[in-house]
């Protein structure tokens, strides 16, 4: 990293690619990127820290970089995917690039079909306070303002081991690259439906991760993973009295939860200002990890109590009359986690769900997912989906109309909006009832929760 060069990111308006190339620009090197289109709030981070960005494919800006790296977002017929290699410029996917500058002997890696990201966040919160200074990386934005990624000579890493394919010419998944030494394996529940034919495809890329582990790691285990064999030493967590690391006694409301971790014949308790029953089970797997490493309890306790979340994880962006949230929760399983907590803290009002799934989400397997995910909501409304690629033989992806359809044989009230502005006028009629709005999904609403807030303000 010394070497300062030019460094060029393909798809640089996803969560991780933008991480990494703030990441390169601290380090001084000269960073560009491209884009399909931007939306915040990675648009606005990158503006805010100079990043030289522009919206679509045009080899002539690229120059000559150093290094191209390429995203999922690059198919076959990309232009700077095309220039890069007629050119022959050096390139790798960005789990590559993590693998090769992040990754340290301590190999902390978060993997899991959900919170892998937060549990991410957390840990890299706690190790940083706790004068460990970590390597990290996590794709989201955090609460704290904590940067998304961060490069350092220490011997620790904490890195966000995602299952979804390294690249377009490499369907290994990306937690592939990283090495662990230490796991936190959060949950393994068949999805990526693109990438993962069968619930069987999706185990055996988690297995395959469990026996590279090297014999002196630790892995700490939910209880919900009962399909994953280990060798080196396991610890798990959850709700039952078999887990080393239970947690209950949970209390939650609109400004937080306060529950309790039990181990070895003692108590702690917790407090933090996220919301979710699903993230006392984070916390405690979080907790579980650093305690076993030998970090001390109160200072854990302490750092999660001022850890404040992720952008896009039940995040309010408008308080009134009209609540407003936005979470990245882009499946049914994660939708119907998202309405359980909001149906909690908000019994009193209508609930309205915006949803747009993932590309797997699409995929005809699938569609069993949906059979009574949304029936704690009130009103679900799909948008038009964003435009995604199709490779030739395989199904063509569920498109908005169908998912209303597929949706409405167990939900008895689902709109479809073929135009945004049409979307956010319905929403904002809405004003005088008691309501909570949340938009569910990966993809960033094309700007209509910004336009929607904005009206509210």
């Amino acid at each position: 990293m010394s070497e300062k060069k030019h460094i060029h990111f393909i798809g640089i308006c996803g969560v991780a690619m933008s991480a990494l190339a703030l990441t390169f620009k601290e380090r001084g090197w000269k960073v560009t990127g491209s884009d399909k289109g931007f939306f915040p709030p990675i648009s606005t981070h990158l503006e805010q820290n100079g990043i030289d960005f522009y919206a679509g494919w045009h080899p002539e800006k690229m120059g000559t970089p150093d290094l191209v790296v390429v995203g999922n977002v690059a198919g076959s017929e990309n232009p700077e995917w095309l220039y890069i290699q007629e050119k022959n410029i050096p390139y790798k996917s960005y789990p590559e690039v993590v693998g090769e500058y992040f990754v340290r002997p301590n190999s902390i890696v978060c993997a899991g079909t959900y919170g892998k990201t937060t549990c991410t966040a957390l840990l890299s919160w706690i190790y940083l306070n706790n004068g460990y200074n970590p390597n990290y990386m996590f794709g989201g934005l955090s609460q704290n303002k904590l940067p998304a990624a961060h490069l350092t000579e220490s011997k620790w890493s904490i890195l966000e081991g995602d299952e979804y394919k390294s690249a377009r010419w490499d369907n290994r998944p990306k937690f592939s690259h990283y090495n662990p030494k230490y796991l936190l394996l959060t949950a393994v529940v068949w999805d990526h439906a693109d990438i993962y034919k069968t619930e069987e495809d999706y185990h055996r890329a988690f297995q395959k991760l469990a026996n590279e582990l090297p014999d002196d790691g630790l892995v700490i285990v939910s209880e919900r993973v009962d399909s994953i064999s280990f060798s080196p030493k396991i610890i798990t967590y959850g709700k039952s009295k078999n887990c080393s690391f239970r947690y209950g006694t949970i209390c939650e409301d609109a400004t937080g939860l306060k529950f309790n971790i039990y181990h070895d014949n003692k108590s702690y308790f917790i407090e933090s200002p996220c919301l979710g029953e699903y993230m006392a089970d984070n916390i405690t797997g979080c907790f579980a990890l650093a305690f076993s490493l030998g970090i001390e309890a109160e200072s854990i306790i302490e750092n999660i109590k001022t850890f404040l979340g992720m952008k896009r994880r039940l995040e309010k962006r408008f308080e009134g009359k009209i609540d407003v949230f936005d979470d990245i929760a882009h499946s049914p399983a994660k939708v119907k986690s998202v309405i359980e907590t909001l149906r909690r803290n908000y019994p009193d009002k209508k609930l309205i769900i915006i949803f747009e799934p993932n590309t797997g989400n699409r995929r005809p397997e699938a569609i069993p997912g949906y059979d009574k995910a949304f029936l704690g909501a009130d009103e679900v409304i799909i948008p038009r989906l964003t435009k995604i690629k199709h490779t030739e033989g395989d199904d063509e992806p569920i498109e908005g109309t169908k998912l209303t359809k597929i949706i409405a044989k167990t939900h008895k009230n689902v709109k479809y909006f073929e135009n945004d502005g049409e979307l956010v006028r319905y929403l904002l009629d809405k004003n005088n009832e008691n309501v909570t709005i949340a938009f569910l999904g990966s993809h960033g609403f094309r700007g209509m929760i910004e336009d929607l807030v904005k009206n509210l303000d």
